[in-house]
């Protein structure tokens, strides 16, 4: 199959001929239909965070199952699915105690002695998030799929593999925002318009989108933003405390900054919680004045949404075509495999919401 392979930091991804292992018995083939380009790909290929070479990257994909190994029973081939990085074992503590975001992923991977899943000339080829999206197939374990509806657009579905799920999660399940309350969202990329969408449909009061950029803050005004800040003009905190008359209840950081990662957390009134969605690099410490907590601000990590993907993408889907969640206007474009290093240019200057690579 062709796949987009990364050999090292900065270096360009290259269209290369991977091959793909025959299924274990827990495992499937899923012909990719379609990938969005998530930024969290792009902190990989800057080295924000580490990742062996050389390995196929992408984890935001939908498709069609090919192929399935000897005891899957969830799904058959024809079916239609989406890919989730949060792959569960069903059985650790995690999954135990419905929290399988976290899952220890046991039994999920192969073993060390075993022939790795991708390979190219004998050469094991690493595989991204159990997943490496940017390729014509995937083999994954038969928990990293989830069965969707066939009236499902694939280059929609591929969206709420990543980007959707973990922007409204982060609402509805990290933060589990209440209705009318104020919310402030940092970042109108993929995750902070899910996460718009996502304090919309809990019924959020009054939703701030901060931005620099003054067409994201547009699109996210078509999200359900009732406020836009653009944090060109001025310190956004001081912006979204004027606006609120001393702080939101609830902030949501959606870009992976220090600075930003501060900020949602002093855009708080007493009591607040602030949750971090964004990938923030490896090594980077935040710093918060300690007499706020005294206030009961609080500030959180949040996992892919918190997700349970079998049961939040399914209504996902159904929220979609019952026009409740908007996925058309967060496509700014679609590429093809072979334009995937102009797509992390194009993030990386931050002019678009999601690209989606389509394989058809």
């Amino acid at each position: 199959m062709k796949a987009a392979v990364f050999r090292g930091v900065r270096q360009p991804l290259t269209i290369e001929d991977v091959q793909l292992s025959a299924p274990g018995p827990h495992e499937i083939v899923v012909r990719t239909a379609a990938a969005g380009v998530c930024h969290s790909d792009v902190h990989f290929y800057e080295g924000l965070y580490p990742t062996p070479t050389p390995v196929v990257l992408g984890h935001e994909s939908a498709g069609i199952v090919e192929e399935v190994g000897s005891e899957v029973r969830y799904v058959k081939p024809g079916d239609h699915v989406i890919t989730c990085l949060s792959v569960f074992c069903g059985h650790c503590d995690y999954c135990t105690t419905g929290r399988p975001h976290l899952c220890d992923r046991e039994g999920t991977r192969r073993e060390a002695d075993e022939a790795s899943r991708l390979s190219q000339n004998g050469e094991v080829v690493h595989q991204f998030a159990d997943l490496s999206s940017y390729a014509e197939q995937l083999l994954v374990h038969e928990h990293a799929v989830v069965k969707v509806r066939e009236d499902m657009p694939l280059d929609r579905a591929a969206l709420i593999g990543c980007g959707v799920t973990t922007g409204v999660g982060a609402v509805m399940n990290t933060a589990k925002v209440p209705p009318g309350s104020t919310v402030v969202v940092i970042g109108c990329g993929g995750v902070g318009l899910s996460a718009v969408q996502g304090a919309a449909i809990a019924g959020a009061g009054r939703i701030i989108a901060v931005d620099t950029i003054a067409s994201k803050l547009e699109l996210a005004q078509v999200c359900g933003a009732t406020d836009l800040v653009n944090a060109a003009d001025g310190d956004p905190v001081r912006q979204v405390k004027d606006m609120t008359g001393g702080g939101v209840e609830y902030s949501f950081e959606a870009i992976g900054l220090k600075q930003t990662a501060e900020q949602a957390f002093y855009m708080l009134a007493k009591g607040g919680t602030a949750t971090v969605i964004g990938m923030i690099p490896v090594g980077t410490k935040i710093e918060l004045n300690g007499p706020d907590f005294l206030r009961e601000k609080k500030i959180q990590g949040s996992s892919m949404g918190s997700n349970r993907f079998r049961v939040d993408m399914p209504r996902y889907v159904d929220m979609y075509l019952n026009g409740k969640l908007k996925l058309d206007e967060m496509i700014s474009r679609h590429i093809k495999l072979e334009d995937i290093n102009d797509g992390f240019e194009a993030l990386l200057k931050g002019d678009v919401a999601r690209q989606v690579i389509r394989f058809d």
